[in-house]
């Protein structure tokens, strides 16, 4: 199963985008799923359902951390990697979807009911986010490729 198969299915079984695709490198990065689920849970929505920025990218860029993050203050190279990296998806998710802020995205808020609402009764949850799951988990994949 491919990274975007896994990131999908998880999704589909009513995990956050940012746990759906931060789960599905897991292995790759050291933690087992469920950590990753654990981890990732809080950031679906925009950050708690607050409209900042995708989940989706929020998991990419979890991963990007994990695989080239630095953990020792005085290691200015992994450092410099991480962000240009981390920099480098947030330009290339932009760039394809025009922006990488939730609310910007849906063009409805989740904070609010009206923009659950909204969201719900336009399909995004089930029709467009998947899009945004594919498209992050594609992303990371070429950027771990490089």
């Amino acid at each position: 199963m491919s990274h975007t198969e896994k990131a999908l299915a998880l999704f589909k079984k009513k995990f956050h985008c940012s746990q759906a695709v931060f789960a599905a490198f897991a292995e790759e990065i050291g933690i087992n799923e469920e950590s990753a689920l654990k981890i990732g849970s809080c950031f679906g929505g925009g950050l708690c359902n607050n409209g900042q920025v995708c989940g989706a990218c929020s998991g990419a860029l979890m991963v990007i951390g994990m695989k080239f993050g630095h953990c020792k203050s005085d290691d200015v190279e992994s450092k410099a990697k991480v962000t240009q990296l981390g920099n480098k998806f947030l330009e290339l998710f932009k760039e394809k979807h025009g922006s990488y802020i939730c609310k910007d995205l849906l063009k409805c808020d989740l904070s609010t009911q009206e923009g659950t609402d909204y969201a719900i009764k336009n399909n995004l949850f089930t029709e467009f986010c998947p899009q945004m799951v594919a498209s992050a988990t594609e992303l990371t994949e070429q950027l771990l490729s490089e």
